[in-house]
């Protein structure tokens, strides 16, 4: 799992004016109509079963059963007019919704 430099200073920024956390945990959850969504949330701390890759500064956390879905995923940052947000780059999706909310993986 890699991230761009843009999605790199967003993360760093927003754990800065936090003002604490370990990282960002990121993961997949059921949701949508395609099957599954995408997770980004603040961790305090780290559990037993949580994998930490350290990539541009960011220490990114990710639970067992998210691992399989997200490896070889890159994360991205993109502001479009007026919409901004983390876009996700993962090579096992097999098909996305029409909203882009959620995926299905091979």
């Amino acid at each position: 799992m890699t991230l761009t430099n843009k999605a790199a200073q967003v993360m760093l920024n927003r754990l800065e004016h936090r003002g604490s956390g370990l990282g960002i945990r990121v993961g997949v959850r059921t949701a949508g109509c395609s099957g599954y969504s995408y997770t980004l949330e603040y961790v305090d701390s780290v559990d037993t079963e949580d994998t930490v890759f350290e990539n541009r500064g960011v220490n990114l956390i990710v639970d067992a059963k998210s691992l399989l879905y997200l490896s070889g995923t890159e994360v991205d940052y993109q502001r479009q007019g007026l919409n901004e947000g983390f876009e996700f780059y993962n090579p096992q999706v097999k098909a996305a919704c029409g909203c882009g909310e959620s995926v299905t993986f091979n």
